[in-house]
C-alpha cells in the first residue's frame, strides 16, 4: 500500500455467517451485511453517508448553514457476471446518480459551488470515480 504518512488507516474483519450474511467488526463497532440490506445497498449507503459528511464540512468551510439534507443514491447492477453467466457487462454498478435535496441559507450559485466542492472532496465518491488498487490474497487455515 501507499507510503503516505498522512493516511488514516482503516481495518475491519468480516466473518461469514451464511452464504449471504457476514458479520463485520471494525474494532469499534460491529454490523451484519445481508441481514437488513445487501452489500450493494451498504455500499450505496456509504456513498450517501460520505456525501452528507463531506457536504457538512464543505458548508462549514463556506459559512453556510444546512437546515436539511436528503441524499438519494441510485445505481444499477447487472448480476449476470456475479451468477457466472456470459455477459458483456461489468459485475459492478454501471453508474451512480446522486440527487441532493438541500435546505440551506445559500443562493443557487453558492449551492452550485458547494456541490462542486463536495464532489471534489468526498473520499467514497472518489473511489467510485477513480481506480483504486485492490490486492486480494488468500491464506489457508
Amino acid at each position: 500500500m501507499s507510503e503516505n504518512s498522512n493516511l488514516s488507516w482503516y481495518r475491519l474483519e468480516g466473518t461469514r455467517v451464511s452464504p449471504k450474511r457476514m458479520t463485520v467488526d471494525t474494532g469499534e463497532a460491529e454490523f451484519e451485511i445481508g441481514r437488513d440490506v445487501n452489500p450493494v445497498e451498504y455500499f450505496l449507503g456509504s456513498v450517501a453517508g460520505c456525501v452528507n459528511s463531506t457536504g457538512t464540512m464543505v458548508a462549514r468551510d463556506m459559512d453556510l448553514r444546512i437546515e436539511e439534507l436528503t441524499v438519494m443514491v441510485e445505481g444499477g447492477v447487472d448480476y449476470a457476471a456475479y451468477r457466472g453467466e456470459a455477459t458483456d457487462s461489468r459485475p459492478g454498478l454501471q453508474g451512480l446518480e446522486i440527487t441532493l435535496e438541500v435546505e440551506a441559507d445559500a443562493t443557487a450559485d453558492e449551492l452550485e459551488t458547494w456541490v462542486e466542492a463536495v464532489k471534489a472532496r468526498c473520499p467514497v465518491t472518489d473511489n467510485v470515480e477513480n481506480a483504486t488498487v485492490i490486492d486480494i490474497s488468500v491464506e489457508s487455515v
